[in-house]
């Protein structure tokens, strides 16, 4: 049923891994092939990825294949869901045979329980970030219009952005997820700024809206000891625990942030300043 699985890391683990090595820990990619759900498994808070783009037909989510035990049985049984178009075309997703239109960069939250969920329409493309529930909430529909917009940063500092805030306590009710998604201005290239880390949840960026040859640097790994990866369009990391994340971009972008764990508190968060990274 996945197509990759992640496994949990410690901090020291970092400090022999050779380039690749760290890629193939941490980043994500080809989330989107057409006509296909592509889902990837990782052990930080039991997260799931994935990623739809639609083909000709539509697109079901499908259900449980592993372990044996849970064969057959729907992917939503015990697990919530967030969508967010990424794509150009127009999109619907219908859960349970409720239909929603989603443009680009709206967001559809699916409660624990759902059965079907369907994906349609040629050249939409889905991304999805799915976490462990313990309640079911409402499903609904979240436009990036009506999102909780906060604006952050600074043009002369490279980091002016909006911070669209989606699912989040206040807004939607979930279980443990939180997500939202962060849009840079043009001539702003650095996102989370200062860095920080979450000891009480994961955290993961998809970054999206990037040419075919722009990168994002992503700086990763604990404050005195820093790595980074370098990440394409529609590529996504995976930040423990212990990780900063920040990054810097060779244009503006935009990324999707996505957090599971013990606590809901968007503000909760160990802030590093610069000065004491290496």
């Amino acid at each position: 049923m996945y197509k990759r699985n992640y496994y949990a890391t410690h901090p020291d683990m970092m400090e022999c891994v050779s380039n690749e090595e760290l890629r193939e820990r941490y980043l994500i990619q080809d989330l989107f092939r057409e006509g296909e759900v592509v889902l990837n498994y990782t052990h930080a808070d039991r997260f799931v990825i994935g990623g739809v783009q639609v083909g000709g037909s539509e697109v079901r989510l499908p259900d449980q294949a592993e372990p044996a035990s849970a064969a057959g049985h729907p992917f939503l049984e015990r697990r919530e869901l967030a969508i967010v178009h990424v794509g150009g075309a127009p999109g619907t997703v219908t859960v349970d045979g409720e239909r929603f239109a989603l443009g680009n960069k709206d967001c559809l939250y699916v409660t624990m329980g759902a059965k079907e969920v369907v994906f349609s329409g040629q050249g939409a493309r889905f991304y999805l970030a799915s976490c462990p529930a313990h309640k079911a909430f409402a499903t609904r529909k979240l436009s990036i219009a009506e999102a909780n917009a906060l604006e952050r940063g600074s043009l002369e500092e490279s980091n002016e952005r909006t911070i669209y805030q989606l699912v989040i306590p206040g807004i939607c009710d979930s279980a443990q997820l939180v997500m939202g998604l962060t849009v840079l201005k043009p001539g702003s290239v650095w996102n989370t700024m200062p860095p920080h880390i979450h000891e009480r949840r994961s955290e993961i960026y998809f970054y999206f809206d990037l040419g075919e040859a722009d990168r994002v640097m992503h700086f990763m790994g604990e404050g005195e000891a820093m790595r980074h990866l370098v990440v394409g369009n529609d590529e996504a990391v995976i930040s423990p625990v212990w990780s900063i994340h920040m990054g810097a971009g060779t244009r503006s972008y935009a990324f999707i942030w996505a957090m599971a764990g013990e606590n809901q508190d968007y503000t909760d968060m160990n802030v590093l300043d610069i000065c004491q990274l290496s």
